[in-house]
């Protein structure tokens, strides 16, 4: 309660810090495994001042602070892990300037991609990062996020020109700019994008967007196995067409997805695909990549036109996470983030369900095939020790599995709680002191998002 009393100098609305234990709980957790730890307190600044305000207090007496977005992570980015102040910033959620002539568009961190693109919809443009969730901009430049555009548009890094940060002792600084390339100095917005609140909090963020296209299919391809569908999406992806998406779920997610959503689909391996530009060369690319499907094994391909149609076949695919969870209620998901090279894929994906399979472990293979990434959502009982070993015991193999074959231990949900004792068998002792030497000189005394990627 003092700390909270302290903060009404900054945020003199009493109504924007709260101690409420409902509002502490709903801050101490994400959508994860990982157990939760509460925030001592929440905050809501309105502008970039507050936050600077707070991060100095915060700073001075070395309270942990948390950036929160709506809480939509992975691997535990937003628990306070050593309590302290949350600060919550979806009250700065104000669009800047929209710049249709420059495809570019200033926001703040609150921003969510949904409300977003309804704004852009209106200029003819889009954002496309797309990690499933209504997530905050904020969050997904935080955890460098991805998703299902990721083949074609590439992750949040491609996207984010330029930054407004506010540092550990409350220092605002710009980086990058409104311009498509500079070559002046370091690169500090790819620095700040992906580092998971551990370096600065965001209160502006400056986005390339895009032309909405002229057409778009979307195509749902079933396989007789994991393996055949891969080995098609690889072909497909080798083949040089510009597609827009390649979804893999298995025949496990498939079901589940039936019977959450009332669907009939095939139960079996599903590549969901997307086309999308100009009429001519969208026929003509849909065309061939049915070709390609055929030629690699696939039994039903189903495209899909209208809008309304093209809808609920994606739908399907953002739903698979609470598709799996309904099946098994009370169970959370550890979903394991991984990316290999393309060669790599078909194997590493057999190899996961072989490692899921010998450990008796409950769960979904899917991914953002496109690009070599991909994802095992585990069920697991959190009061389970038992459950939780094995799984964590089948992670770490399909993660090393990943490491040996050349790839990564995420590809896009981030470090977080969960990934950091892979850091230096993917990157090298010197290059994660490298990493700990620019933490310990913007955060001295390791206030920002403590518990994540490297403490």
């Amino acid at each position: 309660m003092e700390l909270a009393q302290e903060l009404l100098e900054i945020i003199t609305d009493p109504s924007r810090i709260s101690t409420n234990l409902t509002i502490r709980e709903q801050h101490g957790q994400d959508v994860s495994y990982h157990l939760p730890k509460l925030p001592d307190v929440v905050v809501y600044p309105q502008d970039k001042q507050e936050v600077s305000k707070i991060l100095q207090f915060a700073n001075e007496r070395a309270i942990p602070v948390i950036p929160f977005g709506v809480g939509s992570s992975l691997e535990g980015h937003i628990i306070p892990a050593q309590g302290g102040i949350t600060i919550d910033m979806t009250l700065m959620n104000q669009i800047i300037e929209i710049r249709p002539e420059d495809f570019l568009v200033k926001a703040q961190p609150g921003v969510t991609r949904n409300q977003l693109n309804k704004a852009l919809q209106a200029y003819g443009l889009f954002f496309p990062v797309d990690p499933g969730a209504d997530a905050t901009i904020g969050g997904m430049a935080a955890t460098n996020a991805s998703g299902t555009n990721a083949v074609r548009y590439g992750v949040m890094r491609d996207q984010v020109k330029g930054l407004e940060v506010v540092l550990a002792d409350g220092t605002v600084i710009h980086t990058g700019g409104m311009s498509m390339k500079s070559s002046a100095g370091y690169n500090l917005t790819g620095l700040f994008v992906g580092s998971e609140g551990t370096l600065g909090v965001f209160t502006e963020i400056t986005l390339k967007v895009y032309g909405i296209p002229e057409t778009t299919i979307a195509a749902r391809a079933v396989f007789p196995d994991i393996g055949t569908a891969t080995q098609a999406a690889t072909a497909i992806i080798s083949s040089g067409v510009a597609i827009g998406k390649v979804e893999l779920v298995d025949d496990f997610t498939i079901d589940a997805v039936n019977q959450y959503k009332g669907t009939a689909y095939e139960p079996l391996p599903t590549l969901f695909l997307e086309f999308s530009g100009h009429k001519a060369s969208v026929d003509e690319e849909s065309s061939l990549v049915k070709e390609i499907l055929q030629s690699e094994g696939c039994v039903n391909i189903q495209f899909e036109k209208d809008s309304k149609a093209r809808a609920q076949l994606w739908e399907a695919r953002h739903q698979v996470a609470m598709a799996i969870l309904a099946k098994a209620p009370g169970k959370r998901l550890m979903s394991t983030d991984v990316c290999v090279p393309l060669s790599q894929l078909p194997g590493a994906l057999v190899q996961a369900r072989q490692i899921l399979s010998s450990y008796q472990l409950v769960a979904g293979l899917l991914g953002h095939v496109g690009d070599g990434n991909y994802h095992a959502s585990i069920l697991i009982d959190p009061n389970d020790m038992h459950e939780v070993e094995n799984a964590e015991i089948a992670h770490e193999e399909i993660v090393r599995y990943a490491l040996g074959c050349g790839g990564t231990c995420t590809g896009e949900h981030g470090v977080g709680m969960g990934k950091k004792q892979y850091l230096s068998e993917e990157h090298g002792a010197e290059a994660v002191a490298v990493m700990k030497l620019i933490k310990g000189s913007l955060d001295p005394k390791r206030i920002l998002n403590p518990g994540k990627i490297l403490s």
